[in-house]
């Protein structure tokens, strides 16, 4: 059913980049899993290309992936004033050798920067970091923000297998509320693909969700809000299954002496001190949601432009029959709150 948009004042956060090439590897001895592209045959027009990592075909994508007027055609339908770009999670790169990453990551940077540039501010840019040196990460993101001008961060919903909520990345954390940069948290290498029967789409259909889902509860079990309460983090597709663990979550703490022990806040309202986008599919899920989380606390998700994205996120709040004040808020208010002083000048610019 097509959703007819409500506004052309939407403001997606979750719409990912992939630049359409990538350098030659100049790393040193046996090469890593490094990504390429080459052209994709296509008989609509478009520009696609397959992206290869380590020589095996990963996706095919297209040029609205690199190109901001390719992309912007599609606002007006979808609702949208406004876009917020991160890298495909694929690109994050925590499994490569330092040297590798680093040079792959501020490669991934600058393009994410220049297709921001040419977007006559419409466009925002999320970094990424190399996560597996807290340090070097630092460093990245400091140079993403001051020099490049992105605004926030991506991370993957876990780095090599360790949980967001582990004490090791606290001085990452701690470095995003110092320079005043949202984190936005993407599925990554998912737990459980093992339990899984079908094709190897269905890791981004039901794995991706499931280890959101995890990321986000390591972050209430671990208590990282409470040690930086000013830090702005989300976590994509909803949150994944979060909604649906946060009762068993709250009964637990509140039966089990061992978990009340070692969570100093109910996980209910920790929860609802955390973002999350909206790309669940449904109008009801997305009113489950806003019960779970709260009105203030959910933005406009699309997966834009990938074959599997919400095509009318704004339509969807509308069929969703939210009243004008939490339809805005989920469009555009919440969003803006979260992305905070660095995105201020373009919503001047488009005001």
């Amino acid at each position: 059913m097509k959703l007819a948009p409500a506004c052309a004042c939407g403001i997606d956060v979750h719409a990912h980049v992939v630049p359409e090439r990538f350098p030659p590897y100049l790393g040193r001895g046996t090469p890593s899993p490094w990504p390429e592209t080459a052209p994709a045959p296509d008989a609509n027009g478009l520009c696609h290309r397959h992206v290869l990592v380590g020589g095996k075909h990963y996706r095919t994508v297209s040029e609205k992936c690199w190109s901001a007027p390719r992309r912007l055609a599609d606002f007006g339908a979808m609702g949208l004033a406004h876009q917020v770009l991160s890298p495909m999670p694929e690109l994050l790169s925590y499994w490569l050798a330092l040297a590798d990453a680093q040079g792959l990551i501020r490669f991934l940077n600058e393009q994410t920067a220049a297709i921001c540039a040419d977007s006559g501010g419409r466009l925002l840019g999320l970094a990424a970091v190399p996560l597996q040196d807290v340090d070097v990460a630092i460093a990245e993101l400091r140079h993403a923000v001051e020099a490049l001008g992105l605004v926030g961060v991506e991370l993957g919903s876990n780095v090599n297998g360790r949980p967001l909520g582990d004490p090791h990345f606290e001085p990452f954390f701690a470095a995003c509320v110092a320079l005043d940069v949202p984190v936005f948290v993407h599925a990554l290498k998912p737990a459980g693909m093992d339990r899984l029967v079908g094709p190897a789409a269905l890791q981004q259909v039901l794995a991706y969700p499931t280890d959101v889902g995890l990321a986000a509860a390591s972050v209430i079990t671990g208590g990282l809000l409470l040690r930086q309460p000013t830090l702005r983090i989300a976590f994509s597709h909803g949150g994944g299954t979060l909604a649906m663990l946060l009762p068993r979550l709250q009964q637990g703490w509140q039966v089990f002496p061992a978990l009340a022990g070692s969570i100093e806040q109910a996980p209910r309202e920790q929860a609802r001190r955390m973002f999350f986008d909206t790309l669940v599919f449904d109008a009801p899920t997305l009113r489950h949601l806003v019960d779970s989380f709260g009105a203030t606390q959910l933005m406009l998700g699309t997966d834009h432009p990938f074959n599997f994205h919400e095509r009318q996120p704004v339509g969807r709040l509308a069929e969703a029959g939210f009243d004008t004040t939490t339809r805005d808020a989920l469009a555009f208010g919440n969003a803006r709150r979260f992305l905070g002083r660095r995105s201020a000048a373009a919503w001047q610019e488009t005001a």
